[in-house]
C-alpha cells in the first residue's frame, strides 16, 4: 500500500460528491451528527461505519476493526452486505483512519481487535448501515420511476419496480441516494432468512495473500524512505548508560544514531540490513537497573507462597468451601503452574513515521488504530489532530498489537530527528522475543472435597500470579481486584462464567507481580484457569472412581450450554466406544469470550514416551455462527497456537532478561506434529460470542487429561518438553 492508497482511504467518506453514496451505520448512546461537525447530507445520528457504493457497483465496506488473520473483516463485510442486498462479487473492504474517527468524534466507534470482539460488538450496528443502504437505494429508484417503494425489492445489487418488471442498479442510483435523508427505522432481518450469513463464504482477502500482492508493514516502501533498528536495554526496567555513535557512522549508508528515550539505542540507514548490522557493532554500555538479579527461579518462590497467603481477593464464592472440604470424606488438593509466554507473531513489530512540525504520520498494524494514534501523537508532541496513522492488514497480532504501542513511539521518535523524512523501524526477531509483552505466570492451588458416593462438597481455587491489567491498566484495577484473571471461574453469566455447580466454592487470587511486562495473549487468562479447572475436575472423577465424562455432566447439569457443547464434542469422538491401539482420550469444556466450548483429544504416547496427537474434536457454541468456513479455520489455528504453548511455549527469565530470543529457543508447533482437527459447530442461537479465542482453552487440558489416561503421569506444569512421558 502507497501513501497515495492511503490517502485515497483516508478521503473516501468525500465520495458522495463524485456521485457514489456514502452511508452511515447508527449505534446507542452516541452524540448528534451536528455536534460531531458532520456534513447536513447523512442527517442520521452516531454515524458509526461507512458504505460507500460506486457507480460500477462496486460496494465498498468501511470497518474499524483491524484483519489480522481472523477473518474479521470477511465476517462484517457478509453482515453488511447481506442487509443490503447487494453483490457479493463486487464487495471489498477498506480502513477508516483514526485521525478521521477522531475528528468526527469517533463516528466510527471503537478501532480495538482483541479479545474476539470484532463481529460480536459491532455485528449490529453494521447490519443496520447495511439495512438503511438498501431503503435508500430502494427510494432513490422508486422516486426516479414515481412509483411506491413498497412496490420495489432489491436483490445482488439490482432494484426490480415488481408490478413493471423494471430494473435498475444500486451504482445507478447511487448519486440520487446520497441526497436522501436516511430513515429513522429500520429493520433487520430475521435470523432465518439470512442468505449469506451463516453461510461458507471465501475471504476477502484470500486471493491478495496467497499471490504475494497483500502489502503488509514491513513490505511499505515510501519515497525517499529510510530504514531504522533498535536495541532495548535486553534487562526489564534497565536503561541506556553510553553509546559511542561515532563508532558506525563512516559504516556504508548509515545516515544517523538515535538515543531513543533513556532504554534505546537505534541506527538509521538506507537499508534495514546496514542499520541493523551497523547496530550490532555499536559500542554500547547498559545500566541493568534494579532487576539485574531477576529470574523465574526466585519468582516461581514468590507465587508458591502466595498460594497461602492471607492478602486474597475473591473472584466467586459460593457458602463455606474451606469448611465443607474439611468434612468431607475425602480430601483432593493439587498444585498447577503455568509460564510466561511471548507471543511470537511471524510479522515482528515495525512502523514508518513521517514527522514534521506541523504533522505526523505513521503507517503500522496495529490491533487498536486508536491506541496507535494516541501513542503517534504523544511520542510526536503534536496535538491528536495533527497527526494520522494508516492502519495496515497485520502479520499476526495475538494481543501484541493491541494495548502497547511501544513501537510506534519509538519509530516516532526516530522519525522526529529525521523531519521530513519518512523512516520505517523493524525490530529484529531478537528484539522482538526480548521486549514483549508476556502471557502472565501463575500458580495455583486446588483443593475439593468428596463425599462417600463420589460428589463433590466443596471446591477451593486459589490462583498466585501476574496480573495484566496491573501492567497495561492499572486503573482497571479495583478493591485489589484485577476482574481479568478470572476468565472462564465466574458466577452463571453471559461472559467467562463456570459451568460447574458446587454446594460449596471459593475461588481467589493472590496478585503477585514480576518485573516481567504482562501483556494480553490470545485467550488470555482463560488459557491456564481451563488447564487448572479442567485436569482438576479430571483427577477429582480417577478420585471418586467416575467416568471423567459421566462426573462432568452431573456437574453441568443446570448449564445447558456448556453440557451441549461437551456432549457435541464427546459425541463427535466416539467416547465410550473403542479406540485405536494405544490410543486414548481426554476430555475439557469452558466459557469465555461469549462462546462455549469443548474438546475431545485423542493421544498416544510410545514406550519411549513420544507424544503423538492423533486428532481433536472440538465443539464451539458462539450462538450465530457467521462464516462456518472461518470458524473452521480458526479453531485449527488455535488449537496450532494452543498445543505450540502446550508442548513448548516457555519464556524464563534469568539476569533480569528474558533468555529465549529466537525460535530455536522458542518452538513453534510443526506442520509433522498437526493433529486432526474436527469443528462441531453448535449454534443455538441468541447471542454473539467470539471465536479466535475461546478455543484455544481446550487444547491443552484436552491433550493433558489423554495423557493422563495413556500413561498415568498427571502434568501439574507447563509446557510439555520439560518432563519424561514414559509410562509410569
Amino acid at each position: 500500500m502507497s501513501a497515495t492508497i492511503s490517502r485515497r482511504q483516508f478521503l473516501a467518506g468525500s465520495a458522495a460528491a463524485a456521485g457514489s453514496l456514502v452511508i452511515g451505520f447508527h449505534i446507542p448512546f452516541a452524540r448528534d451528527a451536528a455536534a460531531q461537525g458532520m456534513p447536513a447530507a447523512p442527517a442520521t445520528p452516531e454515524v458509526n461505519a461507512w458504505v460507500v457504493v460506486r457507480p460500477d457497483d462496486t460496494v465498498v465496506i468501511r470497518i474499524a476493526r483491524s484483519e489480522m488473520g481472523q477473518g474479521t473483516l470477511t465476517g462484517l463485510a457478509q453482515m453488511v452486505a447481506e442487509e443490503l442486498e447487494c453483490n457479493w462479487a463486487k464487495v471489498t473492504t477498506e480502513y477508516p483512519t483514526p485521525g478521521q474517527n477522531l475528528a468526527r468524534n469517533r463516528v466510527w466507534g471503537n478501532f480495538s481487535t482483541g479479545g474476539s470482539r470484532g463481529i460480536r460488538e459491532s455485528q449490529e450496528y453494521v447490519r443496520k448501515g447495511g439495512a438503511t443502504a438498501r431503503m435508500m437505494l430502494v427510494q432513490a429508484a422508486a422516486d426516479e420511476w414515481k412509483v411506491p417503494v413498497a412496490e420495489c425489492t432489491a436483490a445482488n445489487s439490482v432494484i426490480t419496480h415488481t408490478p413493471t418488471s423494471r430494473t435498475t442498479t444500486y451504482g445507478k442510483v447511487a448519486a440520487a441516494a446520497s441526497k436522501l435523508t436516511p430513515p429513522t427505522a429500520v429493520t433487520l432481518k430475521d435470523p432465518k432468512d439470512w442468505k449469506l450469513v451463516g453461510k461458507r463464504m471465501a475471504r476477502l482477502d484470500t486471493v491478495d495473500k496467497t499471490t504475494g500482492k497483500q502489502i503488509y508493514g514491513m513490505d511499505l516502501k515510501l519515497p525517499g524512505m529510510l530504514n531504522a533498528a533498535i536495541k532495548r536495554c535486553p534487562v526489564f526496567g534497565g536503561t541506556l548508560k553510553s553509546v559511542d555513535e561515532a563508532a558506525v557512522m563512516k559504516r556504508p549508508g548509515v545516515k544517523k544514531v538515535v538515543r531513543v528515550g533513556n532504554d534505546a539505542v537505534a541506527v538509521v540507514a538506507d537499508t534495514w540490513w546496514r542499520a541493523k548490522t551497523a547496530l550490532d557493532a555499536l559500542p554500547i554500555v547498559w545500566d541493568n537497573g534494579p532487576n539485574a538479579n531477576a529470574s523465574s527461579a526466585a519468582f516461581a518462590e514468590v507465587l508458591k507462597a502466595g498460594l497461602d497467603a492471607t492478602d486474597a481477593v475473591v473472584g466467586n464464592k459460593v457458602g463455606d468451601a474451606a469448611a465443607a472440604i474439611a468434612a468431607s470424606a475425602k480430601k483432593v488438593e493439587a498444585v498447577y503452574s503455568y509460564p510466561h509466554q511471548n507471543h511470537a507473531t511471524m510479522e515482528t513489530m515495525n512502523a514508518t513515521a513521517r514527522w514534521t512540525p506541523e504533522r505526523c504520520e505513521v503507517w503500522t498494524p496495529t490491533q487498536n488504530g486508536e491506541a496507535a494514534h494516541a501513542a503517534a501523537a504523544e511520542a510526536a508532541g503534536l496535538p491528536p489532530a495533527q497527526c494520522e496513522v494508516y492502519k495496515l492488514l497485520l502479520g499476526g497480532g495475538f494481543g501484541r498489537r493491541g494495548a502497547v504501542h511501544d513501537w510506534v513511539r519509538q519509530a516516532v521518535a526516530i522519525a522526529k530527528e529525521m523531519p521530513g523524512t519518512p523512516v520505517k523501524l523493524i525490530w529484529s526477531r531478537e528484539e522482538d522475543m526480548l521486549h514483549g509483552s508476556y502471557h502472565p505466570v501463575t500458580q495455583c492451588k486446588l483443593t475439593a472435597g468428596l463425599d462417600a458416593q463420589g460428589n463433590v462438597t466443596g471446591f477451593q481455587m486459589r490462583i498466585s500470579g501476574q496480573s495484566i491489567l496491573a501492567g497495561v491498566a492499572p486503573q482497571a484495577i479495583k478493591d485489589g481486584k484485577d476482574p481479568v484473571v478470572f476468565q472462564g471461574l465466574n458466577p452463571p453469566g453471559p461472559e467467562a462464567s463456570l459451568g460447574y455447580a458446587f454446594p460449596a466454592l471459593l475461588v481467589d487470587h493472590a496478585m503477585r507481580n514480576p518485573s516481567t511486562p504482562p501483556g494480553f495473549w490470545r485467550g488470555v487468562n482463560l488459557n491456564q484457569n481451563s488447564i487448572y479447572l479442567e485436569c482438576f475436575i479430571d483427577e477429582l472423577a480417577h478420585a471418586a472412581g467416575q467416568d471423567p465424562l459421566a462426573f462432568r455432566r452431573k456437574l453441568l447439569a443446570n448449564s445447558p450450554k456448556h453440557l451441549a457443547v461437551l456432549n457435541a464434542a464427546a459425541e463427535k469422538a466416539g467416547w465410550g466406544t473403542p479406540t485405536a491401539p494405544g490410543v486414548f482420550r481426554g476430555l475439557c469444556v469452558t466459557m469465555g469470550f461469549g462462546s462455549y466450548v469443548a474438546a475431545c483429544a485423542e493421544v498416544s504416547v510410545s514406550n519411549d514416551g513420544v507424544l503423538k496427537v492423533h486428532r481433536i474434536v472440538a465443539a464451539t457454541d458462539p450462538g450465530y455462527a457467521v462464516n462456518p468456513q472461518q470458524i473452521e479455520a480458526q479453531v485449527e489455528g488455535s488449537f496450532v497456537y494452543g498445543l505450540s504453548a502446550a508442548l513448548y511455549g516457555e519464556c524464563t527469565v534469568k539476569d533480569g532478561r528474558m533468555e529465549q530470543d529466537n525460535f530455536h529457543t522458542y518452538v513453534p508447533l510443526r506442520m509433522n506434529e498437526m493433529p486432526a482437527v474436527e469443528t462441531v459447530i453448535v449454534a443455538s442461537g441468541g447471542f454473539w460470542g467470539g471465536v479466535g479465542e475461546p478455543t484455544i482453552a481446550v487444547a491443552a487440558p484436552a491433550v493433558l487429561n489423554a495423557i493422563f489416561a495413556a500413561t498415568g503421569k498427571r502434568i501439574r506444569d507447563l509446557p510439555l518438553k520439560n518432563h519424561s512421558l514414559k509410562k509410569a
